[in-house]
């Protein structure tokens, strides 16, 4: 006999029956007189990862609001991730309420904006950031994809079909976006963390809230003390990279040294790690790979990671 209750699946069954953790996030966006409004949203998360020309976030929301339209209207946002102070908590609640208005809602709004970097870098007109943010990712909506160029802006009451798959008007209500990450902004003090090695006091205060709500309140969690868990080191044997490096490239080759510092490389991504290898040899007239170029090649990627993070 099961040790599990069967709960009923229904409208918005995250919050309605589960318990589901997720981020709590501000997202700003334009408004067609060019000022910038804000909605609260937990439907986010990262999208494309790797192996694609850019990186992206994926946004679930109500068609109607006033995030979708602002997206469909000029395809800009900004994904603003506040701290876990019940004030602040208390004011992107205020900002939740469906069908309220920029004019209504931003006049009463206590976050403090300010310029986007990227509109300081380039000129181009994009929505403002919170200034109190802990981090912030600049994006922009790739409406080319599943077909999405067409939906437009302006049709409050539901939308009709055909809808597509991942990307634009999804269904009668509801939207996916799509969001190339453009330029991921943090406070001083986290991004050096990052850069310099993150320990348990350096995790930012993040709130999560459980997806679950009432008809009363929303419910978040404030951060505690993180805790640190090893990871496990499985080094693969030098014979089974052997196997995989000869497969590579039919000229491009390895010493037995150069392999041994990919040994801890987890073995799914070792196809992806002798590709680079393979790239850099070849760029550098290199045929056969040795502990030295590797240490090249791994100086090469961390300096490119830094420029990423700048």
């Amino acid at each position: 006999m099961s040790s599990f209750e069967n709960l009923r699946i229904v409208d918005n069954f995250y919050q309605t029956s589960l318990f589901f953790p997720m981020p709590t996030v501000i997202i700003s966006t334009l408004c067609e007189n060019g000022s910038t409004t804000l909605g609260p949203y937990s439907l986010i998360q990262p999208y494309y990862v790797a192996g694609k020309d850019y990186y992206a976030m994926l946004l679930c929301c109500r068609n109607s609001s006033n995030t979708a339209q602002n997206i469909l209207r000029n395809g800009k946002c900004a994904i603003n991730f506040i701290d876990d102070k019940p004030s602040t908590f208390k004011e992107a609640v205020k900002l939740s309420w469906p069908g309220d208005k920029p004019e209504e809602k931003m006049p009463k709004c206590k976050f403090k904006l300010e310029k986007s970097l990227l509109e300081e870098e380039s000129g181009e007109v994009r929505p403002q950031v919170l200034s109190d943010a802990i981090q912030v990712i600049e994006c922009t909506w790739m409406r080319e994809l599943d077909g999405a160029d067409k939906d437009a802006a302006g049709e409050l009451n539901g939308y009709e079909g055909p809808y597509h798959d991942f990307n634009g008007i999804t269904s009668k209500f509801g939207a996916h976006f799509i969001l190339r990450v453009d330029k991921i902004l943090m406070k001083k003090k986290y991004a050096d963390a990052i850069i310099n090695g993150v320990r348990s006091k350096d995790f930012p205060p993040l709130p999560v809230d459980y997806g679950y709500r009432d008809s009363k309140n929303f419910w978040f969690h404030r951060k505690r003390k993180v805790r640190a868990e090893l990871l496990q080191m499985r080094e693969a044997s030098l014979e089974s990279v052997r196997y995989a490096a000869d497969r590579a490239d039919d000229k491009v080759k390895f010493t037995d040294e150069a392999l041994k510092t990919v040994l801890a490389v987890p073995r799914v991504f070792l196809p992806l790690v002798l590709k680079g290898c393979v790239d850099w040899a070849k760029e550098n007239g290199v045929e056969l790979v040795t502990e030295e170029h590797m240490k090249i090649i791994q100086d090469k990627r961390a300096k490119e990671k830094a420029e990423k993070k700048k």
